[in-house]
């Protein structure tokens, strides 16, 4: 996401990485700064400069409900951040073992491997290779 800042009387196109993360990473005329906004401050990863950021708080939006996937191995797997799939290594009705790699996330140009946390069967995928998913949405249900 991109907003404008004004810093010192300069004004700035600033690049957010991912406003809900903390702290939130900005790119500014390609440097990279941690803004934490509730604490109102600001600091530059290896200097010493430090401008103060102000980042609007987001609209509020219709809350969605997203299952999120129990550390012990619950039944839905869920994107654990926002990205694209790029690879889908399972398929419906497959066995799978605790850590085996089911999928890729593509985000911020990396690749995530995601793997299960559990053993079980996988029940549905809900996604396809290329679909661009959210932080917390369903990627693959297990059996019960």
């Amino acid at each position: 996401m991109k907003i404008n800042v004004e810093v010192a009387g300069q004004k700035y196109e600033v690049e957010v990485e991912d406003i809900h993360a903390r702290p939130v990473v900005a790119i500014i005329e390609g440097e990279r700064f941690e803004v934490w906004p509730e604490a109102g401050t600001t600091s530059k990863i290896n200097s010493s400069a430090q401008p103060f950021i102000s980042i609007p708080e987001p609209e509020p939006s219709i809350p969605v409900h997203r299952p999120t996937m129990e550390h012990s191995g619950g039944k839905d797997l869920t994107a654990p951040l926002p990205g694209v799939i790029v690879a889908i290594l399972v398929r419906e009705g497959e066995s799978v073992t605790h850590g085996q790699e089911l999928c890729t996330l593509e985000a911020m140009k990396m690749k995530n491997a995601i793997k299960s946390n559990r053993d079980g069967k996988i029940d549905v995928i809900t996604v396809n290779v290329g679909d661009q998913v959210n932080h917390g949405q369903v990627l693959m249900t297990f059996t019960e």
